[in-house]
């Protein structure tokens, strides 16, 4: 009898234990409610969307094989510090920048003249780049998680894998036929080639066979290339910026004309010059003057007679 007492007192612990303990899984945690938690989740809302991008990713033991591609338009805050940073990314895990075209875009151009010799230019315009990446294709996901630090606004992101395995086998067995269609035509025009047409005509159908192999031999070494590394495609531009710059404006051709006096002063010079020409022109003419005047004094003399 005096044993129960102290099964009653340890089945008492056990209870106040286990009760503590749920009592602690089940306390509230700290909520963040009102506009605080609004602009949380407008803030991560576009990044969610981006970063989310296991798409077609392979299991660990999987044959299959994808060409993933990745076309994505955001706006950005700065577009020539974020063209960096996407580059860096694209170097730091093992891609490489293939296209780049970093522009501005005029939407309007003002000029206002503001004095006699200064105009204030007003400009509108937008900075944009498209940019194409390759990147390994197990760095894709990571890539793009990188790049969404970037995202001001995103317009869409669009994730492609296509599934491409079956055409990998398809060429790998197109290749392996054509070569043993090689070894035999090869075989035959060493063993049974007699005459000239017929050894021609089937190094034609050998030389079209060696085509046909390198052709295929191509397209799956292009298929494993865009396997192993995924394109991404990006689209980025900023908020319309304005810019205004105050220009001297051009003296027009009135501001160097000279003044009146200067004016008449040139133009009596210009007829003394003028008057000068003249008579010098006129004293050129002595000997036709001078043969005129004889002529006349000798008409006249022997008229009398």
């Amino acid at each position: 009898m005096k044993k129960t007492p102290t099964i009653g007192f340890a089945l008492l612990l056990v209870t106040i234990a286990y009760s503590c303990k749920e009592a602690s899984a089940e306390a509230p945690t700290t909520e963040v409610s009102g506009p605080a938690m609004e602009e949380s989740v407008s803030a991560n809302s576009d990044a969610k969307v981006a970063t989310s991008s296991s798409a077609a990713v392979e299991p660990k033991n999987s044959k299959r094989k994808f060409v993933r591609t990745a076309d994505i338009k955001f706006k950005v805050k700065n577009v020539p510090k974020s063209t960096y940073a996407i580059e860096d990314a694209a170097t730091k895990f093992g891609g490489f920048v293939t296209y780049t075209n970093l522009e501005s875009n005029i939407s309007n151009k003002d000029e206002t003249k503001v004095s006699q010799d200064s105009t204030l230019v007003t400009t509108k315009y937008t900075v944009e780049n498209n940019i194409t990446i390759r990147v390994p294709n197990t760095r894709l996901d990571t890539v793009i998680k990188t790049i969404a630090k970037q995202i001001d606004f995103l317009d869409f992101r669009v994730i492609k894998a296509d599934d491409v395995t079956l055409q990998v086998l398809s060429n790998q067995m197109a290749q392996n036929r054509s070569s043993n269609s090689e070894k035999r035509i090869e075989k035959a025009i060493d063993e049974k080639g007699k005459k000239l047409n017929n050894i021609i005509d089937a190094e034609d159908h050998l030389e079209n066979k060696k085509e046909q192999n390198d052709a295929s031999k191509i397209e799956n070494l292009s298929l494993k290339d865009q396997v192993n590394f995924s394109t991404l495609t990006l689209q980025i531009y900023q908020r319309e910026a304005i810019k205004q710059e105050m220009v001297a404006n051009e003296k027009s051709i009135n501001a160097y004309r000279p003044n009146i006096g200067l004016q008449i002063w040139d133009s009596l010079k210009t007829g003394w010059f003028m008057l000068e020409g003249i008579i010098a022109f006129v004293v050129q003419l002595w000997g036709i003057a001078l043969i005129l005047g004889l002529g006349y004094f000798g008409y006249k003399k022997y008229s009398k007679k």
